[in-house]
């Protein structure tokens, strides 16, 4: 068996705590999910948790900050590859709003903007991150709108905004009042934003 070194250990620590995380953040949502049970999950005590973390508040800002490298990589693949006007929609509509999953963790996230709209210093953090990510898409989108020749029907910043609001909003949705079609909905939205060509 090949032995680990400490820096190997920690991050193997880190990464099972970040897993763990998610999926009591899942099961539970953000305000009864416990450090205890995070740590417990991922085979570890509480200290593990506030060492590599700070607390609970610590690994969801990790977990997001990931979460949101990882969209950003998918994105700028699938733009990438994009040729049509279509194309570039079907890569801002890739997530599944209908998914379980997805309408737990809006509704985790929701509980953190109301928890953390009392703790300035973690509301600071949490939109700094969400700043970035929806600087770097709109820099993607503006590279891709110019390169197709797309002509979106408002200003790029304000399109990244409203789709976050929407696909949040739309997941949340489903977990008290699905939508028939809240996929359809987001491509009815691009599509919007993304007008065809003038003919």
């Amino acid at each position: 068996m090949i032995r680990l070194t400490r820096a190997e250990q920690q991050q193997r620590t880190h990464e099972r705590l970040l897993d763990a995380g998610r999926q009591v953040f899942l099961r539970h949502g953000f305000l009864a999910a416990t450090v205890e049970e995070i740590a417990a999950d991922a085979g570890y005590t509480r200290g593990a948790v506030y060492k590599h973390f700070g607390g609970k508040e610590g690994l969801w800002l990790a977990i997001i900050g990931a979460d949101a490298d990882g969209h950003l990589r998918g994105l700028r693949e699938a733009l990438a590859l994009a040729a049509t006007r279509e194309e570039v929609i079907a890569a801002l509509n890739p997530v599944d709003v209908a998914d379980k999953d997805a309408a737990k963790w809006s509704a985790a996230a929701a509980e953190v903007l109301a928890a953390t709209a009392q703790q300035p210093e973690t509301a600071t953090l949490v939109a700094a991150i969400q700043r970035r990510h929806d600087d770097e898409v709109a820099a993607l989108l503006a590279e891709h709108s110019r390169r197709l020749g797309l002509e979106p029907a408002l200003p790029l910043e304000q399109v990244v905004v409203m789709l976050g609001a929407l696909g949040i909003g739309l997941a949340l949705r489903q977990t008290v009042a699905p939508a028939a079609d809240p996929a359809a909905i987001l491509t009815h939205v691009l599509e919007t934003v993304f007008p065809p060509e003038a003919t």
